[in-house]
């Protein structure tokens, strides 16, 4: 069985190599790099268009096999089909639909949640789980520095002429003991993951991991930076491994208190030392979380060439509206390992830091206001995921890597090199629409074809239509309509967003709402159980905290006394 490893974009982790199983209950290097995949695999145009043939759920255990994860096959297949089985509303899991000329929707909403998260998130817990049980059955803690890979087909980590690229564990666990330390989560019987939202992975994580075992979940989101229904959906979660609160503040600071809580290594020792818990993350800064979205962009390819929608072998442009450009790096990945698709259309809203990036090659936030949007899961000013793609476009070099993240961190910018410039450019075009413009795409789209966009989808039509070229478009539809509601209503009904609705409806709830869309707009499908099962969840109860990591250590170590006996 061929198994891969992985390394960090930042050079900074420890020496030997690490399996999947192992990166995805790590979550992030140390140092704060990603782990991406040492070795990337190639498929023939054949065997992607084999897939076809298959059911989702065996579509991803074979591209899960070629990236070299390291359980039994039998086991990929099983813990796949538990993933993508009848959780999800249709049995094509992500259908891809023809609106309009040559503009065809991959909708990645069918899951529980009705977003795309659910494609990595009701995977990814089963992955972690299986990893930690077989940790746990077999007598073992969930070490952060495990023993090598038997039978890796991929060589140890050096050093680049720039210096060491990783730090040996003897190094480590020396330094730790003369700090009367323990290695982050060295001694870990369960783990924590903290998740910091922006709406939709909230939600998806909670649906993923509320049931898993030796796992705890706290989801922090910024308040008044999510719909109403996505708290809702948040907040309908329960249990005695579940935490759910409001950050003031937007999502980047969301983003960072957490950040910071998994950087303090005092603060981890104490969670190892008084509760056998370390951390982990749900975000899409998890490789477990990235896989999963590199299998439906293949899957698309392979069965719009089965629809008759493609034929074999053309090149298919992505777009994909993103924040945190993990959706549309794992477009990206796609294509290096083989499938046929040529530029990745990068659709930014009015927080267009990403689309000025790939149209500049400066990342600049250094004055830059933080905008609240009609499409609030893209409402981000730092792009964690951007350090991959900037890995994988610069040569794998991780010293630029920690130059330009050291940059961002202290002055707010970095500007990347000519040739990583260059390369960037060859796959990205980027652009961005308005929040009026979004809402009106919504009215134009639906009065032409009697398709109902959410915001976020919205956005990224505006800009597959602005961007397109001579290839076909696959547009990525991340949520159902249904989740934004207010806006949805506002673009049919010709209004600006932000504007007041009318009074009539404004005293309704969201589950009200979107029935009254339902039911007066023809073409608009019914209003999905799991939204009208909602309207009993009291958003009045939610707890929220100030913004600073410390204000997120003590929330987190005042919800494990909670829990004690």
């Amino acid at each position: 069985m061929y198994i891969n490893s992985y390394i960090d974009t930042r050079g900074a982790d420890v020496c030997e190599p690490l399996s999947f199983t192992q990166v995805i209950v790590k979550g992030i290097a140390l140092g704060g790099g990603l782990f991406v995949p040492k070795v990337l695999p190639r498929l023939s145009l054949e065997e992607i268009l084999g897939l076809a043939r298959l059911p989702y759920h065996e579509r991803a255990a074979l591209l899960y096999r070629h990236f070299g994860v390291d359980m039994p096959f039998e086991q990929i297949r099983s813990l796949m089909h538990q993933a993508y089985a009848d959780n999800f509303d249709t049995p094509d899991i992500t259908p891809v639909r023809t609106v309009g000329d040559d503009i065809h929707v991959l909708e990645l909403w069918h899951g529980p949640t009705l977003a795309f998260k659910d494609m990595a998130l009701q995977c990814m817990p089963l992955f972690f789980s299986a990893a930690l049980s077989a940790l746990h059955e077999g007598g073992t803690s969930a070490a952060p520095y495990p023993p090598e890979v038997s039978g890796s087909s991929v060589d140890t980590p050096g050093k680049t002429p720039e210096g060491p690229t990783c730090i040996s564990k003897e190094a480590l666990e020396n330094t730790a003991s003369r700090r009367g330390e323990t290695p982050r989560s060295a001694d870990a019987r369960e783990y924590l993951i903290l998740v910091a939202t922006s709406g939709d992975t909230g939600t998806a994580a909670l649906a993923g991991f509320s049931h898993s075992n030796y796992t705890n979940i706290i989801v922090f989101y910024p308040q008044g930076g999510v719909s109403e229904l996505q708290l809702r959906q948040m907040l309908s979660y329960s249990g005695s491994n579940v935490g759910v609160f409001g950050l003031r503040g937007n999502f980047d600071s969301c983003q960072h208190a957490v950040k910071g809580a998994f950087a303090d290594v005092d603060f981890n020792h104490q969670l190892i030392q008084d509760y056998g818990i370390a951390l982990s993350s749900a975000n899409s800064i998890n490789w477990g979380r990235l896989l999963p979205q590199i299998v439906y962009y293949v899957s698309a390819y392979a069965q719009m060439v089965a629809n008759g929608q493609l034929k074999a072998g053309v090149e298919l442009d992505v777009c994909v509206p993103t924040g945190n450009f993990g959706n549309i790096l794992a477009a990206y990945y796609a294509a290096q390992i083989g499938t046929p698709i040529g530029r990745l259309l990068c659709a930014s809203n009015t927080n267009r830091v990403l689309s000025d990036f790939i149209n500049t090659g400066t990342y600049d936030i250094t004055d830059r206001a933080f905008v609240l949007t009609p499409s609030p899961s893209m409402d981000i000013l730092v792009s964690s995921n951007l350090e991959r793609q900037l890995f994988e476009l610069n040569g794998r070099d991780p010293v630029r890597i920690r130059k330009w993240m050291t940059d961002l961190a202290t002055t707010k910018r970095f500007s990347v090199d000519r040739d990583t410039f260059a390369a960037m450019r060859r796959t990205f075009v980027a652009d961005w629409a308005s929040a009026d413009e979004s809402l009106a795409t919504i009215k134009a789209v639906y009065e032409s074809y009697g398709y109902l966009l959410d915001p976020h989808t919205a956005v990224g039509w505006q800009v597959a239509e602005r961007l397109r070229g001579s290839n076909p478009v696959l547009l990525a539809a991340t949520a159902h309509w249904s989740k934004f509601g207010a806006d949805v209503y506002r673009g049919l009904a010709g209004l600006k967003a932000a504007s007041p609705l009318p009074d009539e409806l404004a005293c309704l709830t969201g589950v009200e709402l979107d029935t009254y869309i339902a039911k007066n707009y023809a073409s608009a499908a019914a209003v999905p159980p799991s939204i009208t099962a909602l309207a009993e969840v009291d958003i009045q109860s939610a707890k929220v905290i100030g913004s600073g990591s410390g204000d997120v250590e003590r929330c987190i170590l005042d919800w494990l006394a909670q829990r004690r006996p």
